[in-house]
Formats: C-alpha cells, structure tokens, sequence
C-alpha cells in the first residue's frame, strides 16, 4: 500500500518520489525488452494504461507530475515518478506537462530510453519528437517530420490525393477570402465545413 507523502514534501524534477525496486515483470513472450526504461509524458488513465503495458513487457517506468497532480494515481502505478519543476519560471497545472525542456531534462537525468507521449498534450508536438530525437530518446510515435507534414491538413491532404487515398470534396487552398470560399461552398454543396490549415484535434472547425 502506497501513502501519498504530505503535501509539501515533494522534491524538485529529477528527484526520486517512489522507487519500487527491480525492472518487473519479464516480457510476455519471455524475452528481453529492447527499452529498458520508458517515460510515459503524460496523466491519469492515458499513463496508467501505458505503465501497465509496460510492465507487462518488462519495461521499467517512469511518471512525471505537475504539483497540482502529486497525488494522482498515475503516479503511483509507475516504477519512478518525478516532479515536473523549473528553478526559472511557475508552471501552471497543465503547462508542467507542455514544457519540453522540463520534460527532456526529467527523463536525461534519468536514463530514460524512450518517451510515450499518450494523447493529448505533446503527442502531435513536431517540436518535442525532434528534441527527443537530438537527445537519443524514442520518440514512440510519428517522426517530426511525418507530424509536421500531417499536422499541416492542406498538405496531409494533397499526400492523400497523390497516393490516390480518396478525400471529401473541398479546397485546395489556403488563405480564400469570403467571396471564393462562398463559391467553393456553392460549388461543394451546403452544408460544409471550414477547417483551419493547422487545427487539431477538433480545434479550428
């Protein structure tokens, strides 16, 4: 049984909170993971389900938390968990999570191999996928240079069409004013939807 520490008592980012001893259980198949030690950037369930994941591979994790989530159970169902904190700025709530550096140097201080983003959050963020790739550590998902061609819908979109993917009728161009975004909605036929080029996530519809 864990019993979260008082509050107050937490440690600055690259600290030990909890440390639950050896790598756990060996992989499923009964070999050897090829990460060792894995951050999972990211809270609540999304991280919980990854640390499981990982254990059930054999893979050694590690949570990050901002002070506002110190006891959150995420944090508890990793191997290590750490303090996202900064000597230097206040990071609110949610940004200890969005802050690269404090991110990159919490897993380099602690020979972390590979950062699962989960969603949300830095997930789709092309710069931290190059700044794990400059620091030596897994991105696990696209490459930065997949995220921003696809983060980019006019582009991911005329990719489609090159590979012959079929798309839903609409515009090729960016920046229409009104009165030829009016004539492609005619064209199209009512009712239709304006997209910002870099919305995500159903942000910019």
């Amino acid at each position: 049984t864990v019993v979260p520490r008082a509050v107050g008592e937490f440690p600055s980012a690259g600290k030990v909170v909890e440390d639950y001893g050896e790598n756990p259980a060996a992989p499923v198949d009964g070999g050897k993971p090829a990460i060792k030690k894995l951050l999972c950037a990211n809270r609540g369930e999304i991280a919980t389900r990854v640390f499981r994941a990982a254990h059930e591979l054999g893979i050694r994790s590690v949570a990050i938390f901002s002070d506002e989530d110190r006891l959150q159970v995420h944090r508890y169902k990793a191997d290590e968990s750490y303090l996202l904190h900064s000597d230097d700025r206040e990071l609110s709530p949610v940004g200890a999570y969005l802050d690269i550096e404090t991110v990159i140097k919490v897993a380099k201080e602690n020979d972390v191999e590979a950062i699962h983003p989960g969603y949300g959050f830095l997930s789709e963020n092309t710069d931290f996928a190059r700044r794990c790739e400059e620091e030596g550590i897994i991105f696990i998902g696209p490459s930065a240079e997949n995220l921003n061609r696809f983060g980019d819908k006019t582009q991911a979109r005329e990719i489609a069409i090159e590979c012959g993917i079929p798309v839903i009728p609409g515009s090729q161009e960016e920046g229409l004013d009104v009165d030829a975004a009016y004539a492609y909605a005619k064209d199209i036929g009512f009712p239709v939807m304006i997209k910002a080029a870099m919305g995500g996530g159903g942000r910019g519809l």
